[in-house]
């Protein structure tokens, strides 16, 4: 059995998805979440082998870090459904994810998700040929990681001093982050550079 956990938008999608995936006889839900938190605390609680996730659950920065802590290269891997109009954001992962994050286009037929599940359970590569030449056809994105690090929590509204504390760094650090962005992007406030990052899908 491929013991999996789903971490979807909508109470309705994510039931709807369960009770199929539960139906193949060979997959066991074993968890769900709502939340980026709730879906650390069940990866580290379940130790599921593979974690469906929904691209907004989870910023894109964070999928690496979460594929490490479900210890991605001993079993547990994450299956990520993208709207492929945001395809870009996942370009920089791409590259990263070393076959223990795989990729789908969200409207794919559920079916495709269940077999995206064993295939990604059994160690083979999950990336749907759409998206990942969407990703390569985005612009360029100028941002640094750390960049777009700063401007995904940014955009939460969050004043400097708390996304300094979520961070991990200075406010002044922050800050010069914040100026580098402005002057990429051409904004002349952090919303602006939010909005700019955005619609570009370099966040």
């Amino acid at each position: 059995m491929v013991r999996t956990l789903l971490a979807l938008n909508g109470r309705l999608v994510r039931g709807a998805l369960a009770h199929l995936l539960a139906a193949q006889g060979d997959i066991d839900v074993v968890a769900e979440a709502a939340t980026a938190h709730d879906l650390r605390v069940a990866l580290l609680g379940e130790r599921p082998d593979v974690a469906v996730i929904d691209f907004d659950v989870v910023p894109v920065h964070q999928l690496t870090r979460l594929a490490a802590a479900a210890d991605g290269s001993h079993g547990g891997r994450l299956l990520v459904l993208v709207d492929q109009r945001r395809a870009g954001r996942i370009r920089s992962v791409l590259t990263e994810h070393r076959g223990w994050i795989g990729f789908l286009n969200r409207d794919v037929p559920p079916g495709l998700i269940a077999e995206g599940v064993r295939k990604i359970a059994n160690g083979q590569l999950v990336l749907d040929p759409d998206l990942v030449v969407a990703a390569l056809e985005m612009a360029d994105n100028p941002l640094t990681p750390r960049e777009r690090e700063v401007l995904d929590v940014a955009a939460d509204g969050l004043p400097v001093r708390e996304i300094a504390q979520k961070l991990g760094v200075s406010p002044g650090t922050v800050r010069n982050h914040l100026s580098r962005i402005m002057a990429k992007t051409g904004a002349r406030t952090r919303w602006e550079a939010v909005r700019t990052a955005q619609d570009s899908c370099w966040i």
